[in-house]
């Protein structure tokens, strides 16, 4: 994770500052992605008929997709806001749009608004009144001009958070003094992985077979090693218009994952800038006819799973001696390792089991450039003496507020006893 190693010049901003007349991603945009699947799959889904009935001559098609891309900037000061929350699984994304009278550059301007919390499994029937209070804006790069994509988190009518409502209390540690002091950067590796819909089965398989054997797909070109590419291509451009702080992709090592990097972000950044992205490309896989999933180990097998690997440091870590502070860290998060883990992401024990360059879910391990262990370090910060860790712990489907969190939480405000200190420094060979 080499171009995490230092935010931006815009962490700080709300907004990303950038055009509002680049074009929004149209229905166009997803023949190449279309074709190329129909010449590999014999699968049949809507998502065909769709996008060549945008392509076709039929004018009523071509008057309705000229109404979906009309820009009526020239005509009104209105924006659409798109109000963006998580879902009752706690990993699924929903949303709904609303009118705002002029363009906002801060979420504060943004009045709160609600929803069925019933039809989201959050609130019971007879009190389902679940209320959004916006926390973060992006461009659209759907709708594009001035409208807006707009996270937030959810509350009771009464103001406290919900359950699912994790955001919350990360938002608490990361505005303790001694956390901000300390200005915690996040790089996050989203693993994902494309599957033919109906089937769902990975995109470019065989439905019911298997390709061959992993090695030349990760990172791979070639229409027998590529899948999904124009796919992950628009993601990162969407998360660019957006003003998201996406720092690269590649394709995975898995025939159909794919994996995008978000960072470095600044404390409660990470987990808002990771759901927006997760929204992108849940809309970006819908218009495709390709369905998205993030689940841990998607195949069962010889076959490497999805994780979300975490990118951490701290500015003691960063500063000259920083690689003590690095090691007094791995001593807190190995005696806090069933805590994580139990954080972690569901379905993770499929995932973590020592094997496809994973550590055991129930053994924690530290290493320099080592991508069996729990914990890795790079090269350089060894030998600079200086640098981040990375958590490879976390599964693919993880919240990226939960994770952030409790690793500011582990290694800022937590302390062990000195005995127990000791005892896990003997036991991980660590001398701090």
């Amino acid at each position: 994770m080499a171009q995490i190693l230092a935010p931006s010049a815009q962490w700080q901003m709300r907004m990303t500052k950038s055009s509002t007349d680049a074009s929004p991603l149209t229905s166009k945009m997803w023949s190449s992605v279309v074709l190329k699947q129909n010449k590999r799959l014999a699968v049949k889904s809507s998502a065909k008929f769709r996008v060549f009935a945008l392509q076709s001559d039929n004018g009523t098609v071509n008057r309705m997709e000229q109404l979906l891309n009309l820009d009526v900037t020239p005509y009104t000061d209105k924006i659409i806001a798109e109000y963006i929350w998580i879902g009752g699984t706690g990993i699924d994304v929903r949303s709904k749009s609303r009118t705002i009278s002029k363009p906002v550059k801060d979420a504060s301007e943004l009045p709160k608004w609600n929803y069925d919390g019933s039809s989201t499994g959050q609130a019971p029937g007879e009190d389902s009144e679940v209320i959004l209070y916006p926390q973060a804006i992006f461009k659209d790069p759907f709708r594009g001009g001035n409208n807006i994509l707009v996270i937030c988190d959810t509350y009771t009518p009464a103001g406290e958070p919900i359950p699912t409502n994790k955001r919350h209390k990360a938002a608490q540690i990361f505005s303790d003094p001694k956390v901000a002091s300390q200005v915690p950067w996040f790089g996050i590796e989203q693993e994902y992985t494309l599957l033919q819909p109906n089937v769902n089965w990975p995109l470019g398989w065989p439905v019911g077979g298997y390709p061959g054997p992993q090695g030349p797909y990760y990172c791979g070109a070639g229409v027998e090693k590529s899948f999904g590419r124009d796919i992950s291509d628009a993601h990162y451009k969407a998360c660019l218009y957006a003003g998201i702080n996406i720092s690269g992709t590649n394709g995975e090592v898995m025939p159909g994952q794919w994996e995008f990097q978000v960072g470095p972000s600044v404390g409660i950044e990470g987990g808002d800038h990771i759901w927006c992205a997760r929204y992108l490309l849940e809309r970006i896989t819908e218009q495709a006819g390709v369905v998205l999933s993030l689940d841990p180990k998607p195949i069962e097998g010889d076959w490497n799973g999805a994780g979300c690997h975490t990118n951490y440091s701290t500015l003691s870590m960063r500063e000259e001696g920083g690689f003590e502070v690095i090691k007094k860290a791995i001593l807190n998060l190995s005696l806090r390792h069933k805590e994580h883990i139990s954080a972690y992401g569901e379905g993770n024990e499929r995932r973590l089991t020592g094997k496809h360059e994973t550590a055991s879910i129930d053994q924690f391990s530290w290493g320099v450039a080592n991508r069996g262990c729990s914990i890795r370090v790079g090269r350089d910060t060894e030998k600079e003496g200086k640098g981040y860790l990375e958590d490879r712990r976390p599964a693919s489907n993880m919240d990226p507020y939960v994770v952030t969190a409790l690793l500011a939480e582990t290694t800022i405000l937590w302390e062990p006893t000195l005995e127990a200190e000791a005892l896990a420094a003997q036991k991980i060979s660590l001398k701090v």
